[in-house]
């Protein structure tokens, strides 16, 4: 039998943390204008999960609804960008590559 992957993160200060079980079944670099203002930063790279995987073992995420179908979730404390929701999807949670512990274990495939 094969062990599930385990890949763990949170935010900047450590308040929020989660867990994720297996590995995702999507990842990519998004370069729309929401996800580079929300971030500060050129793209932001996301990985995609069957909500039943994602953990959070410590903290709650505070959202923010940036259109009608889209919540984006950060730590209240630090404000650091965690997770990407869309209302139409609710069978799945994004997460930032950037908030895992090893973020090198995680390979976006494609960029939108």
């Amino acid at each position: 039998m094969s062990q599930v992957e385990l890949l763990q993160g949170g935010c900047l200060c450590g308040a929020i943390r989660y867990q994720v079980s297996g590995t995702p079944f999507d990842a990519d670099h998004c370069h729309c204008s929401q996800c580079r203002k929300s971030s500060g930063a050129v793209l932001v790279s996301w990985m995609d999960f069957h909500r039943e995987q994602v953990q959070w073992l410590q903290g709650q995420v505070t959202e923010f609804a940036s259109s009608n179908d889209i919540r984006r979730g950060f730590c209240q404390q630090c404000g650091c960008s965690l997770t990407f929701r869309h209302l139409s999807y609710p069978q799945y949670t994004t997460l930032s590559i950037a908030s895992l512990d090893q973020p090198d274990r995680v390979q976006p495939t494609y960029h939108i």
